[in-house]
């Protein structure tokens, strides 16, 4: 098994984009695992599966493939060989996959793969639960926040760019019902790991987060 760094924190805390670079300075792997539950999500809705039914969804998860590949710099996630990179991002995928990602059938599934991903690279791994659940042993672990309206308007982008238009507050309410879901699941919440280093990124830039995590590593 090869280097684990693993990135936690709640959605719009900056550890999705944050971990991509600094897997690209590190020359690792980066795996995004908020976008292989969106992926699940995505698959659940076209089905018409109520994700209420537990089995179904995580039956689901087992069956579907999710990959990855970079274009042109850019970070692409797919779905039986679909580029559903901008599909997962929607608002309806958004509403549904706190309550697929707390389904611990569907958690479990995940996990294995994510452990499977670590077996032949060095990774940079963010999530939810990396640091607690999916990699306790991780050899670096970071906790990533920021006040709520700060997140939420970073989150605003990325609506922009597949097309839809959200207030601030309208994404404060998303941010606030989604980090209550995660964190109160019985199977793997969301929580920072005893040994993991905090990072506040309300008042960093881009750079200077990356800074922190990269220097930390390369001590």
């Amino acid at each position: 098994m090869g280097i684990i760094v693993a990135i936690d924190g709640p959605a719009g805390s900056g550890k999705s984009s944050t971990a991509k670079e600094v897997a690209r300075r590190l020359g690792f792997t980066y795996v995004d695992t908020g976008a292989m539950y969106r992926t699940v999500t995505l698959e659940a809705l076209r089905r018409k599966v109520d994700v209420k039914n537990e089995d179904q969804v995580a039956q689901i998860a087992q069956e579907i493939i999710i990959g990855f590949k970079w274009i042109e710099d850019v970070h692409h996630t797919f779905l039986n060989d679909e580029d559903v990179s901008d599909k997962i991002r929607s608002t309806v995928v958004a509403d549904m996959v706190s309550p697929v990602s707390a389904i611990p059938g569907v958690r479990e599934v995940l996990a294995e793969r994510q452990r499977q991903i670590a077996t032949v690279d060095n990774i940079v791994m963010e999530g939810r639960d990396i640091g607690t659940n999916v990699f306790p042993d991780a050899d670096y672990k970071f906790y990533m926040d920021a006040d709520i309206r700060v997140r939420a308007r970073r989150r605003i982008k990325d609506y922009q760019n597949i097309g839809q238009d959200l207030s601030i507050d309208e994404i404060v309410l998303e941010l606030q019902k989604r980090d209550k879901i995660d964190s109160s699941r019985s199977h793997s919440p969301l929580k920072k790991a005893k040994d993991a280093i905090i990072i506040d990124t309300t008042d960093l830039t881009f750079e200077e987060q990356v800074n922190k995590i990269v220097t930390i590593i390369q001590y």
